[in-house]
Protein backbone atom coordinates (compact mmCIF):
# COMPACT_ATOMS: atom_id res chain seq x y z
CA UNK A 1 0.00 0.00 0.00
CA UNK A 2 1.35 3.42 -0.95
CA UNK A 3 1.80 6.15 1.67
CA UNK A 4 -1.05 8.12 0.11
CA UNK A 5 -3.30 5.05 0.46
CA UNK A 6 -2.18 4.71 4.07
CA UNK A 7 -3.17 8.34 4.69
CA UNK A 8 -6.53 7.71 3.03
CA UNK A 9 -7.19 4.66 5.23
CA UNK A 10 -6.03 6.46 8.39
CA UNK A 11 -8.43 9.37 7.78
CA UNK A 12 -11.24 6.99 6.91
CA UNK A 13 -10.65 5.28 10.27
CA UNK A 14 -10.31 8.59 12.14
CA UNK A 15 -6.71 7.95 13.24
CA UNK A 16 -5.73 11.55 13.91
CA UNK A 17 -2.58 10.64 15.88
CA UNK A 18 -1.09 8.80 12.89
CA UNK A 19 -1.29 11.86 10.61
CA UNK A 20 2.00 13.48 11.56
CA UNK A 21 4.06 10.34 10.93
CA UNK A 22 2.25 9.40 7.73
CA UNK A 23 2.41 12.87 6.18
CA UNK A 24 6.11 13.21 7.02
CA UNK A 25 6.84 9.74 5.58
CA UNK A 26 4.87 10.48 2.40
CA UNK A 27 6.77 13.74 1.85
CA UNK A 28 10.10 12.03 2.58
CA UNK A 29 9.30 9.40 -0.05
CA UNK A 30 8.77 12.16 -2.62
CA UNK A 31 4.97 12.24 -2.78
CA UNK A 32 3.72 15.59 -4.07
CA UNK A 33 1.82 17.61 -1.44
CA UNK A 34 -1.08 18.28 -3.81
CA UNK A 35 -1.38 14.52 -4.50
CA UNK A 36 -1.41 13.77 -0.77
CA UNK A 37 -4.18 16.34 -0.39
CA UNK A 38 -6.33 15.27 -3.35
CA UNK A 39 -5.72 11.52 -3.63
CA UNK A 40 -5.32 10.86 0.08
CA UNK A 41 -7.20 13.35 2.21
CA UNK A 42 -10.02 14.69 0.02
CA UNK A 43 -10.61 11.24 -1.49
CA UNK A 44 -10.86 9.76 2.03
CA UNK A 45 -13.58 12.21 3.00
CA UNK A 46 -15.47 11.47 -0.22
CA UNK A 47 -15.53 7.80 0.80
CA UNK A 48 -16.58 8.75 4.34
CA UNK A 49 -19.37 10.93 2.93
CA UNK A 50 -20.66 8.10 0.73
CA UNK A 51 -20.64 5.69 3.68
CA UNK A 52 -22.55 8.22 5.77
CA UNK A 53 -25.20 8.66 3.08
CA UNK A 54 -25.54 4.86 2.85
CA UNK A 55 -25.98 4.65 6.65
CA UNK A 56 -22.83 2.53 6.93
CA UNK A 57 -21.38 5.03 9.41
CA UNK A 58 -22.91 7.77 11.56
CA UNK A 59 -22.12 11.31 12.76
CA UNK A 60 -19.49 10.29 15.39
CA UNK A 61 -17.44 8.34 12.82
CA UNK A 62 -17.73 11.17 10.32
CA UNK A 63 -16.57 13.66 12.94
CA UNK A 64 -13.44 11.71 13.89
CA UNK A 65 -12.58 11.28 10.20
CA UNK A 66 -13.03 15.02 9.60
CA UNK A 67 -10.78 15.80 12.58
CA UNK A 68 -8.09 13.47 11.26
CA UNK A 69 -8.37 15.15 7.87
CA UNK A 70 -8.09 18.59 9.46
CA UNK A 71 -4.94 17.52 11.31
CA UNK A 72 -3.42 16.22 8.07
CA UNK A 73 -4.26 19.38 6.15
CA UNK A 74 -2.63 21.56 8.83
CA UNK A 75 0.56 19.48 8.60
CA UNK A 76 0.51 19.66 4.81
CA UNK A 77 -0.28 23.36 4.52
CA UNK A 78 3.33 24.65 4.73
CA UNK A 79 4.30 22.34 1.85
CA UNK A 80 1.56 23.47 -0.52
CA UNK A 81 2.08 26.40 -2.88
CA UNK A 82 1.54 29.58 -0.90
CA UNK A 83 0.19 27.54 1.99
CA UNK A 84 -3.10 27.25 0.13
CA UNK A 85 -5.20 24.13 0.62
CA UNK A 86 -8.42 25.48 -0.89
CA UNK A 87 -8.59 24.16 -4.42
CA UNK A 88 -12.28 24.61 -5.16
CA UNK A 89 -13.17 28.01 -3.75
CA UNK A 90 -14.34 29.78 -0.63
CA UNK A 91 -17.41 28.82 1.41
CA UNK A 92 -19.21 31.19 3.79
CA UNK A 93 -21.52 29.44 6.25
CA UNK A 94 -23.73 30.45 9.16
CA UNK A 95 -26.90 29.69 11.10
CA UNK A 96 -29.58 32.29 10.36
CA UNK A 97 -30.77 35.06 12.64
CA UNK A 98 -32.74 33.89 15.66
CA UNK A 99 -31.28 30.37 15.59
CA UNK A 100 -28.48 29.33 17.95
CA UNK A 101 -27.96 25.74 16.77
CA UNK A 102 -24.51 24.98 15.43
CA UNK A 103 -23.77 21.23 15.50
CA UNK A 104 -25.13 20.57 12.00
CA UNK A 105 -23.62 23.77 10.65
CA UNK A 106 -20.21 22.88 12.14
CA UNK A 107 -20.32 19.43 10.57
CA UNK A 108 -21.20 20.94 7.18
CA UNK A 109 -18.28 23.38 7.52
CA UNK A 110 -15.86 20.52 8.28
CA UNK A 111 -17.11 18.37 5.41
CA UNK A 112 -17.07 21.18 2.84
CA UNK A 113 -13.57 22.13 4.00
CA UNK A 114 -12.59 18.48 3.58
CA UNK A 115 -13.90 18.66 0.01
CA UNK A 116 -11.33 21.37 -0.77
CA UNK A 117 -12.91 24.71 0.15
CA UNK A 118 -11.59 27.45 2.40
CA UNK A 119 -14.32 28.02 4.98
CA UNK A 120 -15.43 31.24 6.67
CA UNK A 121 -17.77 30.33 9.53
CA UNK A 122 -19.93 33.27 10.62
CA UNK A 123 -21.34 31.31 13.58
CA UNK A 124 -24.95 31.41 14.77
CA UNK A 125 -27.69 34.06 14.83
CA UNK A 126 -26.31 35.59 11.63
CA UNK A 127 -28.31 38.43 10.10
CA UNK A 128 -28.89 38.80 6.36
CA UNK A 129 -26.68 41.90 6.47
CA UNK A 130 -23.77 39.92 7.95
CA UNK A 131 -24.03 37.31 5.19
CA UNK A 132 -24.03 40.06 2.56
CA UNK A 133 -21.09 41.89 4.16
CA UNK A 134 -19.06 38.68 4.29
CA UNK A 135 -19.79 37.82 0.64
CA UNK A 136 -18.84 41.32 -0.50
CA UNK A 137 -15.67 41.25 1.64
CA UNK A 138 -14.63 37.98 -0.04
CA UNK A 139 -14.97 38.40 -3.82
CA UNK A 140 -13.40 34.93 -4.27
CA UNK A 141 -16.26 33.33 -2.33
CA UNK A 142 -18.34 31.18 -4.68
CA UNK A 143 -20.61 29.33 -2.25
CA UNK A 144 -22.67 30.37 0.78
CA UNK A 145 -24.46 28.02 3.16
CA UNK A 146 -27.38 29.02 5.38
CA UNK A 147 -28.66 26.76 8.13
CA UNK A 148 -31.98 26.86 10.02
CA UNK A 149 -32.71 24.22 12.65
CA UNK A 150 -36.05 25.57 13.89
CA UNK A 151 -39.34 25.91 12.01
CA UNK A 152 -39.63 29.35 13.64
CA UNK A 153 -36.46 30.52 11.86
CA UNK A 154 -37.48 29.35 8.39
CA UNK A 155 -38.81 32.87 7.61
CA UNK A 156 -35.39 34.23 8.60
CA UNK A 157 -33.77 31.80 6.15
CA UNK A 158 -36.16 32.92 3.42
CA UNK A 159 -35.42 36.58 4.16
CA UNK A 160 -31.66 36.04 4.13
CA UNK A 161 -31.74 34.27 0.75
CA UNK A 162 -33.95 37.03 -0.67
CA UNK A 163 -31.57 39.71 0.66
CA UNK A 164 -28.53 38.02 -0.94
CA UNK A 165 -30.37 37.84 -4.26
CA UNK A 166 -31.58 41.46 -4.00
CA UNK A 167 -28.02 42.58 -3.23
CA UNK A 168 -27.08 41.31 -6.70
CA UNK A 169 -24.74 38.62 -5.41
CA UNK A 170 -26.22 35.64 -7.25
CA UNK A 171 -23.71 36.10 -10.06
CA UNK A 172 -20.92 35.58 -7.52
CA UNK A 173 -22.24 32.85 -5.22
CA UNK A 174 -24.36 29.73 -5.24
CA UNK A 175 -26.72 29.53 -2.24
CA UNK A 176 -27.05 26.24 -0.36
CA UNK A 177 -29.57 25.79 2.47
CA UNK A 178 -30.20 23.05 5.02
CA UNK A 179 -31.40 22.13 8.47
CA UNK A 180 -33.90 19.79 10.10
CA UNK A 181 -37.15 21.47 8.90
CA UNK A 182 -35.85 22.43 5.44
CA UNK A 183 -36.90 20.51 2.33
CA UNK A 184 -36.01 20.63 -1.35
CA UNK A 185 -39.43 22.14 -2.00
CA UNK A 186 -38.81 24.97 0.47
CA UNK A 187 -35.33 25.56 -0.98
CA UNK A 188 -36.88 25.88 -4.46
CA UNK A 189 -39.58 28.25 -3.18
CA UNK A 190 -37.10 30.69 -1.64
CA UNK A 191 -34.73 30.71 -4.61
CA UNK A 192 -31.81 28.72 -3.20
CA UNK A 193 -29.52 26.91 -5.64
CA UNK A 194 -29.31 23.74 -3.57
CA UNK A 195 -30.70 21.88 -0.58
CA UNK A 196 -28.38 19.69 1.50
CA UNK A 197 -30.08 17.07 3.68
CA UNK A 198 -26.86 16.38 5.61
CA UNK A 199 -23.18 17.29 5.79
CA UNK A 200 -22.07 14.60 3.34
CA UNK A 201 -24.59 15.84 0.78
CA UNK A 202 -23.39 19.41 1.34
CA UNK A 203 -19.82 18.38 0.50
CA UNK A 204 -20.95 16.53 -2.64
CA UNK A 205 -23.03 19.52 -3.78
CA UNK A 206 -20.13 21.90 -3.11
CA UNK A 207 -17.85 19.81 -5.32
CA UNK A 208 -20.49 19.47 -8.04
CA UNK A 209 -20.83 23.26 -8.31
CA UNK A 210 -17.24 23.55 -9.53
CA UNK A 211 -17.09 20.33 -11.56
Amino acid sequence: MSKIQEILKAIESGKKKMMKTLVEEALAEGCQPIDILNQGMIQAMSIVGEKFKANEIYVPEMLVAARAMKEGVELLKPHLAGGQTAVLGKFIVGTVEGDLHDIGKNLVAMMVESAGYAVIDLGVDVSAEKFIEAIKANPDCNLVGLSALLTTTMPSLKQSVAAIIEAGLKDQVKIMVGGAPITQEFADQIGADAFAADAASAAAIAKAFVA
